[in-house]
């Protein structure tokens, strides 16, 4: 898999189920299948991995030093909730109600891609998250983060 590319606004149904975009599946490799781990991303939003972006971040994380107590916490939290959801046969993807809870996902969700994964976001906080940055802050931030290395 290269990564995904795209915005998509979608819409929950009342059991909390949405239906994968025809645009990210087409950017599905053969080898993803139709087997994602859905999880609480680092902002209240949740996160969509194909298992083969998430086998590597388990492998790396298993890794971690059981002793040092902030492998611990950091396992908590970054595992917490992380949860096994396959496509059904009519293509939609079931959020577990606990993790829509955390992200506060209602009817109106927008799926993001973000590499190799997607974002799964309430319309509201998307659109707050866009409007909480000015053009300059953006640019500050891009100038910072794209920066080559050693610089």
């Amino acid at each position: 898999m290269t990564g995904f590319l795209g915005e998509y606004p979608v819409t929950l149904d009342p059991k909390g189920r949405f239906l994968l975009p025809a645009g990210l599946k087409k950017q599905l490799s053969e080898a993803d299948g139709s087997l994602f781990v859905v999880n609480r991303g680092i902002e209240k939003c949740l996160t969509l991995h194909p298992m083969s972006s998430w086998a590597p971040i388990f492998d790396r994380i298993s890794q971690l030093n059981d002793f040092d107590p902030e492998v611990r916490a950091f396992r908590r939290f970054f595992l917490n909730g992380a949860t096994t959801v396959e496509l059904d046969t009519a293509g939609r993807v079931l959020v577990p109600r606990n993790l829509m809870e955390y992200a506060g996902l209602d009817r109106d969700i927008v799926l993001v891609s973000a590499v190799n994964k997607i974002e799964i976001w309430s319309q509201a906080a998307y659109q707050q998250l866009f409007d909480s940055q000015s053009p300059a802050e953006f640019s500050a931030l891009a100038a910072r983060v794209m920066a080559p290395p050693g610089v």
